[in-house]
């Protein structure tokens, strides 16, 4: 595992700009001209390479100092976790390759239309889904927020994750923000309830009212649960610092949460197996797995 500090700014947009410029010009103007132009090209890729390579020489097993003394002083902490820490419990990832389910992706299936249009093949894709994740168990990530949580006065998680491990873990300050797998939710009355079946009937019905039953999480083009939202905005509005564990930070509105808490003033820590777009923004960047970087953090705390 690898740390920085405060991350350096990228190479800015305007700079994708005249780099772009540059090599239109570079094709399109006389041989002249052609020179002068390249000098200023390999001077901009010399930037990038360098930025690229500051990127990656990291020290290995290092966690800054001030990182340390930052969280030994935070008594407001929210904690932000993407499927990068589900997937060190055997979960695949929407993105990843294993994410493909016969000749589906997942952005064909989780949402209102496919439902609206073939309610058993959407079910037949939660039941795999909910089969591959009953055999999964929390890792040391998860455990490791778990003893974080025990530490900090005001603690709140939030996953972008439906698969429960938090949960499972011994998470108790949880906001799911995407909903539970576990859980259905009745298309005629709204009743939500638990239902771990592994397989479930499909398709499943209400025991209440007798409708359909959908899976209690967030579709793509959906809306998150407006009071889940609320208490996400109020808990980073006020935290001093937030940790970002295991996201690819492209998932709106959670990509934009660390941000909201920035306008706040609170710190930024980012832990990540690669960089991300919110990189740039962290004050502390640690590159390594959730299930690594989570406990050695923990134990140079002297929290472990």
């Amino acid at each position: 595992m690898g740390s920085r500090g405060r991350v350096p700014d990228a190479p800015g947009l305007p700079g994708c700009f005249i780099l772009i410029s540059l090599i239109h010009y570079m094709r399109d103007d006389s041989f002249g001209k052609l020179s002068r132009d390249y000098l200023f090209f390999t001077a901009y890729c010399a930037h990038l390479v360098a930025f690229m390579a500051e990127q990656r020489d990291i020290p290995q097993g290092e966690i800054p100092a001030d990182l340390t003394q930052l969280l030994t002083q935070v008594e407001r902490l929210v904690v932000l976790t993407g499927a990068g820490i589900s997937v060190e419990s055997g979960i695949p990832t929407f993105r990843g390759p294993e994410g493909l389910w016969r000749t589906y992706r997942p952005e064909e299936l989780a949402t209102p239309q496919a439902f609206h249009r073939d309610p058993h093949l959407v079910w037949e894709w939660y039941d795999w889904r909910r089969g591959k994740i009953a055999q999964a168990r929390s890792n040391p990530g998860h455990e490791a927020l778990v003893r974080l949580e025990a530490r900090i006065p005001d603690f709140t998680l939030l996953t972008q994750n439906v698969d429960g491990l938090h949960r499972l873990a011994g998470s108790q300050q949880l906001l799911e923000i995407h909903g539970s797998i576990w859980e259905v939710r009745c298309l005629t009355c709204g009743r939500v309830r638990e239902d771990r079946r592994v397989p479930i009937p499909i398709l499943p019905h209400c025991e209440n009212c007798g409708g359909l039953l959908r899976p209690n999480v967030v579709w793509f083009g959906e809306s998150l649960n407006p009071d889940i939202l609320r208490q996400a905005q109020a808990t980073l509005t006020q935290c001093q610092a937030v940790l970002v564990v295991g996201t690819s930070a492209v998932v709106q509105p959670a990509a934009s949460f660390a941000l909201w808490a920035r306008q706040s003033g609170a710190k930024i820590i980012e832990i990540n197996p690669d960089p991300t777009p919110l990189t740039t923004h962290c004050d502390f960047s640690l590159t390594g797995r959730a299930g690594e970087s989570l406990p050695l953090l923990l134990m140079h705390l002297g929290w472990d």
